[in-house]
């Protein structure tokens, strides 16, 4: 990858970790795409970020839409080297009886099979570039190992993702494709920020928790993006020192 731009694909990426990860990996050197449901926030981060970056407005919930983000990123740079996997969204904290149906299917199309979705089309342009290869990163979750209560949805689908994690691990291997995992516990984000307000929790009490600035999210991200291709982080963990995760329950 000597002497070649290096072309990041994020979703998810204007407000929150996706945008720590995007100005991490711009920070960089990387040419990065922005992907997200709106303009607005988009455009402010590429203009923070200034040359180098594409802000495409992005339905994950849309096929088509998902395709045309992979279209127009091969378009205008020739070749995909790491989709950060970002997006994704909660559902009401409401006992599992009562979560509607349609609720369930809004959580599962967004936090999984737009995953899967945008999975398929980088593999597509990873597989055929030369150089070869590429990297993707998932956004798991602490939820991927330990659920909070009534979060049945969220906590499905981010289960869901280490299993789509380690099959595009053991499935990019042909391509040099590499496929690792962060799992992130209370960013300070327009999602994670709630929990400094207090959360219930296993017990049935309602605490606060510490929390933590999405910038070193970002940086994790980038740590991971940043490895040769012959190495590979499978899974990382990244918290808030005092969030009670290892103690859950």
């Amino acid at each position: 990858m000597s002497g070649l731009e290096r072309i990041a694909i994020v979703t998810g990426a204007g407000t929150g970790v996706g945008k720590a990860a995007a100005l991490a990996l711009a920070d960089a050197g990387w040419r990065v795409v922005l992907s997200g449901r709106r303009q607005a926030p988009l455009e402010e981060v590429a203009a923070r970020i200034g040359h180098g970056a594409l802000a495409v407005p992005t339905d994950v919930t849309d096929p088509d839409s998902i395709a045309a983000l992979f279209t127009r990123t091969k378009a205008e740079f020739g070749r995909l080297d790491l989709l950060f996997n970002n997006a994704g969204i909660g559902a009401p904290a409401v006992p599992l009886e009562d979560l509607p149906l349609e609720t369930w299917r809004q959580v599962v199309d967004t936090n999984l099979t737009a995953l899967f979705l945008c999975t398929q089309h980088a593999f597509r342009i990873m597989r055929d570039q030369d150089p070869r290869g590429g990297r993707i990163i998932n956004n798991g979750s602490i939820s991927a190992h330990a659920p909070r209560p009534n979060s049945i949805a969220y906590t499905a689908t981010k289960h869901a993702v280490t299993g789509l994690t380690k099959a595009t691990s053991l499935d990019g291997r042909a391509y040099d494709i590499a496929c690792g995992q962060i799992d992130i516990g209370n960013a300070d984000t327009p999602m994670g920020g709630k929990m400094k307000a207090g959360v219930p929790q296993a017990d049935g009490s309602l605490r606060a928790e510490a929390v933590m600035d999405p910038d070193h999210v970002g940086q994790a991200v980038l740590s991971m993006a940043s490895l040769p291709l012959e190495a590979n982080v499978q899974f990382m963990t990244i918290m808030a020192t005092k969030m009670p995760f290892v103690g859950r329950g």
